[in-house]
């Protein structure tokens, strides 16, 4: 495949839509949840082929825990069958999988399936997928600040960067949220500061490897001027 031009290094997504999805239809929530899940493989896999190397997507906030218990189990099941299904295939040692969130109040199983995955891919290097579970950009931010001031390093830009969930990467490059709406939600908030922000109406169920095109060819228009001229 070929690599589109100036290609971002970090793309992050807010997997959004997907109770709206199923409503829209009919259905469940759930459902619409169960939908996304099938969709991970296939964007994550065009992603990598487009020349992305670091790819997170936003899969559960702190905030989602306000939702209906039913819709949540769905979704912690269906994330612990994706890392089952994940750690089961790592053979082509290409794909490093990290988790960036709080685990407290994880399921125990969850957390199992979470553990095998990174332990089986820490030492993969080409590609990096993380997986926002558990996850507020500020609850980030005032933990990173609280491990600094327990050890007495002093408070700075880049020491705030190196005591987050994304020490070890570069700045996402590129957020795209689906769904409809426009807005952050938590996500990445300090990362994000000169990030390309893209968003469609295209729910996550129904979004495909031409929309993710779509969002890289506007990424390439771009002028990013990071404050200067």
């Amino acid at each position: 495949m070929n690599k589109i031009y100036n290609t971002p290094l970090h793309v992050a997504i807010i997997m959004d839509g997907n109770g709206r999805w199923a409503k829209n239809k009919g259905k469940p929530r759930c459902v619409g949840h169960v939908e996304g899940a099938k969709n991970v493989n296939k964007i994550v896999s065009f992603a990598f082929d487009s020349g992305v190397k670091n790819l997170t997507l936003y899969a559960f906030s702190t905030e989602n825990w306000q939702r209906p218990q039913e819709e949540i189990s769905t979704i912690f099941s269906a994330l612990e069958n994706y890392f089952n299904n994940f750690a089961s295939s790592t053979a082509n040692g290409k794909i490093r999988l990290r988790v960036l969130g709080e685990r407290n109040n994880l399921p125990k199983t969850l957390l199992t399936a979470i553990e095998n995955c990174e332990n089986q891919t820490k030492d993969f290097t080409q590609f990096n997928l993380n997986i926002a579970i558990n996850y507020g950009g500020r609850q980030e931010i005032v933990s990173a600040v609280k491990s600094l001031i327990s050890v007495g390093e002093e408070i700075t830009e880049e020491s705030i960067a190196n005591a987050l969930y994304t020490a070890e990467l570069p700045n996402p490059d590129l957020i795209i949220r689906t769904g409809g709406e426009k807005r952050l939600s938590n996500f990445l908030i300090y990362q994000s500061a000169y990030a390309e922000l893209y968003f469609t109406d295209v729910s996550w169920p129904d979004f495909t490897e031409e929309d993710f095109s779509l969002a890289l060819k506007d990424y390439k228009n771009r002028n990013r001027r990071y404050g200067g001229v």
